[in-house]
C-alpha cells in the first residue's frame, strides 16, 4: 500500500504501512540468534583438544620413563634426541593450550578470569590476529626442535629429507613474518580510522 499524508486543519493523516517489515523482524531476530548460538558447536572441538593433550601427557611420561630407565646406557646423542623429543611434546602441549584457551575466548565465549591469579598474561589482549601470530610462532619453535633433531641425527638421514625439513621451516618462518606484518598493517589502519573520526 502507498503511504501518503494529507494535511487538513493542522492535522496529518498517514495511511497504514505494510505489515511485512514488522512480521519479518521476529524471523530475522531468530535467525541472527541462531547464527550467534552456532558458535557453541565449536565447544566440543576444544574439549577434544583437551583429550588430545592428555594423550601427549601420556606420551611424555612414557618417554621420560624410557630416558630414566636407560640412564648410563645411552650415548650423549641418544640422550639429546630423547630430551629434544620431550621438549617437542611440551611445545606442542603449549600450542594446544593456546588454541584451546585463546580460541575458546576469541570465538566461543569469554572466560571469567579477571581476578584469577593464574590468568595467562597474553589472554588479556588476545584476538584473532594475535592468536594467529602466536600460533605461527609456536609452529616455528616446534619446527626448530624437529630441525635440530634432524641435524643431530643427520648421518642417519637422507639429504633429501633434511633439505625438505629446512624448506618447510623457512616456509613457516616466512609465513609467520607475513602474518605479523599483515596484522601490524591492519592495526595501523584501524588506529588511523579511529583518529580520523
Amino acid at each position: 500500500m502507498l503511504e501518503f499524508a494529507a494535511v487538513a486543519g493542522g492535522a496529518s493523516l498517514l495511511a497504514p504501512q505494510s505489515p511485512e517489515p514488522i512480521m519479518l523482524k521476529p524471523t530475522v531476530k531468530f535467525i541472527e540468534s541462531f547464527i550467534f548460538w552456532s558458535r557453541w558447536l565449536q565447544a566440543p572441538l576444544y574439549l577434544g583438544l583437551i583429550l588430545a593433550q592428555g594423550v601427549y601427557v601420556y606420551q611424555f611420561a612414557i618417554e621420560l620413563v624410557h630416558l630414566v630407565a636407560r640412564t648410563g646406557t645411552l650415548s650423549d646423542t641418544e640422550v639429546m634426541l630423547i630430551v629434544l623429543g620431550l621438549i617437542d611434546v611440551v611445545m606442542i602441549a603449549n600450542l594446544l593450550i593456546m588454541v584451546i584457551i585463546g580460541g575458546y575466548e576469541t570465538f566461543v565465549s569469554r572466560l571469567d578470569l579477571e581476578d584469577h591469579p593464574d590468568q595467562p598474561e597474553w589472554l588479556s589482549h588476545v584476538n584473532a590476529g594475535v592468536l594467529k601470530v602466536k600460533l605461527a610462532t609456536a609452529l616455528i619453535g616446534i619446527s626448530s626442535i624437529h630441525l635440530l633433531k634432524t641435524f643431530i641425527n643427520a648421518e642417519n638421514m637422507p639429504d633429501r629429507a633434511i633439505l625438505w625439513q629446512v624448506v618447510i621451516h623457512v616456509t613457516f618462518l616466512v609465513s609467520a613474518i607475513a602474518m605479523a606484518y599483515t596484522d601490524k598493517l591492519m592495526n595501523a589502519t584501524l588506529i588511523m580510522t579511529r583518529k580520523s573520526h
